[in-house]
């Protein structure tokens, strides 16, 4: 499933097709993805012009101006693709239609934005701007937000016994975490995943937010991680993955002392790490 970078990366290369214009038209395909898409959902997008792309965690918020925002979630295979844009030197051309393509929406520059998602696990819904939503009630602090810093993060961690990583992976203690970035801070900060939260130091605590903070940067730099469906806007690959030092590395050598990388499962996510090096 997309994490934070995929996703904020995905937001950047819909601004130019979709901040600003207006959606002259929506083609929808069928009548849910995983949950049903909301009423009239094509007569309440046609016309409206976007004024703003937004994420909180991992969703997408477009901000209409007919007062209601357009909530997309990826799940895990969807993707938004961008053609017809004019980008610099390259033009995206239109393609043909798929058998995935689930909504299209047409936008008054020429630009088509197309969500396809071949497991149908992503979501489009639409509520009021300025309302609150189920799926974002419960979310923590954004970790690249003036919210999560070391102070929240050990009032968090506090008396708490279950491991440091499934800590992590809690939307609502840190939102957009997810099981590849967790991994590879841990990492950079040589925690070992398998620490109660609650065992951390306050130093430990210090040092792990700004490592948090790099690693998620330094994704959204590198256009995120393609390592099945993902893919940016225009079709391209995501390339963090070629950066990884723990995540998929089973029996590697350790990019740091050159000890094998382990695995182990943590709350049902594969967890890799240095016993080495995060002791």
């Amino acid at each position: 499933m997309p994490e934070l970078p995929e996703v904020e990366t995905v937001r950047r290369g819909l601004e130019p097709a979709m901040t600003g214009n207006v959606i002259v038209g929506a083609d929808i395909n069928r009548p849910d993805l995983r949950w049903p898409f909301p009423p009239r959902m094509a007569e309440r997008l046609t016309g409206a012009r976007i004024l703003a792309l937004r994420r909180r965690s991992k969703y997408i918020l477009a901000d209409l101006s007919t007062q209601e925002t357009l909530l997309i979630h990826l799940g895990m295979s969807g993707r938004m693709l961008v053609s017809g844009l004019m980008l610099g030197e390259f033009h995206h051309h239109h393609p043909a239609p798929e058998k995935h393509d689930h909504v299209v929406l047409h936008m008054d520059s020429g630009a088509r934005v197309t969500f396809n998602d071949a497991r149908r696990f992503g979501a489009m819904d639409l509520m009021a701007t300025g309302a609150s939503h189920p799926l974002l009630e419960a979310l923590g602090p954004e970790p690249l937000g003036n919210g999560f810093d070391a102070e929240h993060l050990a009032a968090r961690l506090k008396n708490r016994a279950s491991p440091i990583k499934t800590l992590l992976l809690d939307q609502r203690i840190v939102s957009g975490l997810g099981n590849i970035y967790v991994c590879e801070a841990l990492f950079r900060a040589r925690i070992d995943p398998r620490r109660s939260g609650g065992d951390l130091a306050r130093s430990e605590v210090e040092v792990l937010v700004p490592v948090i903070r790099d690693v998620l940067t330094d994704a959204i730099a590198a256009g995120g991680s393609s390592l099945r469906d993902y893919r940016q806007t225009g079709g391209e690959l995501g390339y963090f993955q070629h950066s990884f030092h723990v995540y998929g590395r089973e029996g590697a050598a350790c990019t740091n002392c050159g000890a094998p990388i382990a695995r182990i499962v943590q709350g049902g996510r594969s967890t890799f790490f240095c016993n080495a090096c995060q002791n």
